[in-house]
């Protein structure tokens, strides 16, 4: 008797994932579309709500957790800090001003529709976040990172990294759950040691790793190396009430500094094509048809009023700072959409009360769809600005 043959589960999930990412992404080539629109789709077509043929979403999910947290580490790598410090002012004041303007255009839609003022704070927080990864994803695949609209913009959405955890704090306070003093400690102990970094980067403007010569001969020892530099300054940011994501850029800049950071996208950015893509992957999962369709003027409205929104703020912050026109427009564009950490702060107003499950998934559905057409908007935009 032949015993029955075993398949593992989540090595099938893989293989499923990847001949459907093949498929898609063929298709959309030939529609010039870039890879991040692929990774959305073909978390649609596999999710619950689409064919439901990958069923461990907690899986993909936690991995595509990885690759935000490798995208941030190699961003910091790519990062110039003293071009990024001479900004300040529009990261600084720019993402400020622009989280009031944000919350304030919220409280006035919310004027007709009777929202509370906690609702009011938490969707104002909810629209104002940018995200990383499509925005980095697009600026490295035109080779902008290092152009005066991709710096000022890496500028803001650092800025809105570091808000995150006090928009958390702000939220939590709302619903009635107050963090612990030892909490707001930490959180003050972690800033100070990333300020601290920064500022030790600067002065010494290049530092040496102990065993580089060693590590440069080593390709097995540096894929570790890289990955406990990453992830365990990701461990002690989350220890300290901080970003997972913002101790890797920290990492990402500390290897930077050492001007020799050739072998560590040897050894990890395989790893990080695949963990961005289980990330985007997990976005459109997602995405509920369903509800999709039976919400839809909502919806697109809601979409199209966040676009033009976040658009508008943002050109006229960047021209505030003296930015040309074009610069401008540009930046506003890549700024338009709402990030993935806005995830984190509807699940947090919706576990605190603050949120009905409808407006909960009306939430989940608008990020990811903004997330999707972002792409589409930015080119549009672009092509726009050209004309003017």
């Amino acid at each position: 008797m032949i015993g029955a043959i075993h398949i593992d589960p989540v090595l099938s999930n893989f293989v499923i994932l990847s001949m459907v990412i093949i498929t898609v992404g063929i298709v959309l080539r030939l529609f010039k579309q870039p890879s991040m629109v692929t990774y959305i789709v073909v978390g649609i077509m596999v999710g619950p709500y689409g064919f439901a043929v990958v069923t461990d979403e907690i899986l993909i999910t936690n991995l595509g957790s990885l690759g935000l947290v490798l995208l941030l580490f190699f961003i910091g790598m790519e990062i110039h800090l003293p071009n990024l410090i001479t900004n300040w002012r529009i990261s600084v004041f720019g993402t400020i001003i622009q989280i009031i303007l944000s919350i304030l255009i919220v409280w006035l839609l919310g004027q007709y529709f009777n929202w509370e003022l906690n609702q009011v704070v938490m969707l104002g927080f909810v629209i104002s976040l940018s995200s990383t990864a499509v925005i980095v994803k697009l600026l490295q695949e035109r080779n902008e990172m290092q152009t005066k609209a991709g710096q000022n913009v890496l500028g803001v959405l650092l800025v809105q990294d570091l808000l995150i955890v006090p928009m958390i704090i702000i939220l939590g306070y709302m619903g009635g759950d107050r963090p612990s003093i030892s909490e707001v400690l930490n959180q003050i102990v972690g800033g100070i040691f990333i300020v601290g970094i920064i500022i030790y980067i600067l002065k010494k403007k290049k530092i040496k790793l102990p065993f580089i010569g060693y590590l440069r001969k080593d390709h097995e020892i540096q894929v570790f190396v890289a990955f406990a530099l990453c992830f365990g300054f990701s461990i002690l940011t989350a220890l300290l009430g901080l970003s997972s994501a913002l101790g890797a850029f920290v990492a990402g800049i500390i290897l930077g500094s050492t001007k020799s950071t050739k072998w560590v996208h040897d050894s990890l950015h395989a790893f990080k094509i695949m963990f961005v893509a289980l990330f985007f992957v997990s976005v459109g999962m997602l995405i509920d048809l369903k509800f999709l369709q039976e919400n839809a003027i909502t919806i697109s409205a809601l979409v199209l009023m966040v676009f033009i929104v976040n658009y508008v703020i943002n050109v006229l912050i960047m021209r505030l700072f003296r930015n040309s026109w074009k610069i401008s427009m540009y930046a506003g564009a890549l700024l338009s959409q709402i990030g993935e950490f806005s995830f984190i702060l509807g699940a947090t107003g919706y576990y605190a009360g603050i949120i009905k499950n409808y407006d909960y998934q009306l939430i989940i559905s608008i990020i990811a769809l903004t997330l999707l057409i972002s792409p589409f908007w930015i080119s549009l935009t672009k092509k726009i600005s050209r004309l003017i």
